[in-house]
């Protein structure tokens, strides 16, 4: 095949060896994917053929992506390390705690805000790579009381496993000094039944579970947004130096700044988990399927979004 190298090729459902011969295996992919939503019959060199592709794709992602402004993402085609097929990544740029808008800095009820914050901590992780106040509290309890999670059994882990002055112990951070610095819209006990809820608030609390279903309706291997650790090892093995703490938190920064930073120490240094799902692509037919569950998960995001953002003075 030497000899053609350089001339022009069409790209086709079939990807010609000319045009395979450069490139890796999750270019082929696309290209297959390409060349069926080609409708000009144009010919490409191999360098534009490749760059055409590459263009179709992100063009194609960036339209189901773009609106949302809940978090920052982009898509990657990964190689296997274990010679596995191709595998489109999501990746979550942003960092630091999720703008939680009204529900955070609002007058409004404390029922309402802590009916939307219940939900948004119940639904958000299934698309984005976000931690709660729970998954918090077992850090900082694996951290500090050896797993305790009451105040006596943590005031003995800090004596006989750190060493702690146990006449010091009161200047010490407890379980429930933690527990109590909780705002009330954070605690569910404070949430609202829908029936309560006015009608603006509660639709768009609808609209998100709604798109949660739908989104848990589909199968994990034709899902954008599922996650497993062993295929994130397959695909990318450096994020086994990282920390497994997700890059994004529903915990409010102003009440928990220390236990946040002393859990993100780590991952400040060797970078938090930011991929909000890997999909294996055996074959070019699932890639469409791989589109359709992306759009699933934005709308999701955006019905998220769209809680966020809401007034409080015209629900």
């Amino acid at each position: 095949m030497a000899d053609l190298a350089g001339r022009s090729v069409a790209i086709s459902g079939d990807v010609p060896a000319i045009f395979d011969a450069p490139l890796a295996a999750h270019h082929k992919l696309i290209g297959r994917w390409a060349a069926k939503r080609e409708q000009a019959g144009r010919t490409y060199t191999r360098v534009q053929a490749r760059r055409h592709i590459e263009l179709l794709f992100n063009a194609a992602v960036l339209e189901i992506l773009d609106p949302i402004e809940l978090a920052d993402f982009r898509a990657a085609v990964l190689l296997s390390e274990e010679n596995g097929p191709p595998a489109i990544v999501i990746l979550c740029q942003s960092l630091g705690q999720l703008d939680l808008g009204w529900i955070e800095t609002s007058e409004a009820p404390i029922p309402w805000r802590a009916a939307a914050y219940q939900t948004l901590e119940k639904t958000l992780r299934l698309t984005l790579p976000v931690f709660g106040y729970d998954d918090l509290f077992d850090e900082i309890s694996i951290y500090y009381w050896d797993g305790e999670t009451e105040d006596e059994a943590a005031r003995e882990a800090l004596i006989q496993y750190h060493g702690a002055d146990a006449e010091a112990l009161d200047e010490l951070s407890m379980p429930s000094t933690m527990n109590a610095k909780r705002p009330e819209w954070m605690l569910a006990d404070n949430a609202a039944p829908a029936t309560e809820l006015p009608a603006g608030l509660r639709k768009a609390l609808h609209n998100l579970c709604h798109a949660h279903g739908a989104l848990r309706t589909l199968e994990p291997e034709q899902s954008a947004w599922h996650f497993e650790w062993e295929q994130i090892q397959e695909y990318v093995p450096e994020m086994e130096e990282c920390s497994r703490l997700p890059a994004m938190t529903l915990v409010p920064f102003d009440q928990f700044a220390r236990e946040l930073d002393d859990v993100g120490r780590h991952g400040m240094e060797m970078g938090f988990m930011d991929i909000a799902g890997i999909c294996p692509l055996p074959d070019a037919s699932r890639i469409d399927h791989w589109f359709a569950s992306l759009h699933l998960g934005a709308q999701f995001l955006l019905a998220a979004q769209a809680l966020i953002q809401l007034d409080p003075a015209k629900m």
